[in-house]
């Protein structure tokens, strides 16, 4: 009879336990969801980073599926080309081959995220903005020299770390003293204010990576010789050599 009686909760154990490897057996594996997942899986968008990258790249050192997402993010998703080209000036496509006129679509490979489009002052009387340049200096480091700490930092605060219009000053009135290399308030000299770093600053670290990844991986284009535009005496400075 005691035995009868130890002989049940050991079968139901048994039972019990039966039941919960089948049910880790029949259940497909967690995925866990960081920024660092396998380059597996964005297989398709490296491939497309790669086919519509429009200039040539270098991957000496470079981790190639980085370098591929980078392109897709760059000018796919965000086509940073459209801000950080030369600007209506010089269109970023080539002559015969602009798309709003129903043409084919050819980067002009010479200005390709060099800078240069002036999106006017802000604040009337204030300091003009023009787009930076986003390619690698002499040491293959990109916007003129970043570190991807540096990048990242920009990325996600929209922090302006050359500090080109640093916000106008007050006068004894209490009113800004505008002048053509400054920011007025309310605006915050200390931020890029074109620039769409409140929606950027949401990509993954992973992504933030890819894009760096990606910029470094175009050709420097100097313009360290151009006449640096109004206001800017320092702004845009790239040397590739």
């Amino acid at each position: 009879m005691r035995f009868n009686k130890l002989l049940k909760p050991a079968a139901a154990a048994t039972a019990f336990t039966a039941i919960v490897l089948a049910a880790m057996l029949n259940t497909p594996p967690r995925v866990k969801a960081t920024d660092d997942d396998d380059d597996n899986t964005n297989d398709s968008r490296i491939q497309r980073g790669f086919d519509i990258a429009p200039v040539h790249l270098n991957l000496e050192g470079k981790n190639r599926a980085l370098v591929g997402l980078g392109s897709y993010i760059v000018n796919a998703t965000v086509p940073c080309n459209e801000c950080h080209g030369a600007g209506p000036a010089v269109s970023q496509f080539l002559p015969g081959d602009n798309p709003y006129s129903g043409q084919t679509a050819v980067i002009n490979r010479a200005t390709y995220l060099g800078g240069g489009r002036n999106f006017g002052a802000p604040v009337p009387g204030s300091a003009v903005i023009i787009s930076r340049n986003l390619t690698p200096d002499k040491n293959g480091l990109p916007e003129g020299g970043r570190t991807y700490g540096e990048f990242a930092q920009i990325m996600r605060t929209g922090v302006d770390l050359d500090h080109l219009h640093p916000t106008c000053a007050t006068g004894p009135s209490g009113l800004p003293i505008v002048t053509t290399t400054c920011i007025a308030a309310p605006l915050n000299g200390d931020l890029l204010q074109t620039m769409p770093w409140p929606g950027l600053r949401n990509l993954t670290d992973h992504d933030l990576r890819a894009i760096y990844e990606y910029l470094s991986a175009i050709p420097c284009i100097d313009n360290s010789f151009s006449t640096p535009p109004a206001g800017h005496p320092d702004a845009l400075r790239n040397t590739c050599q």
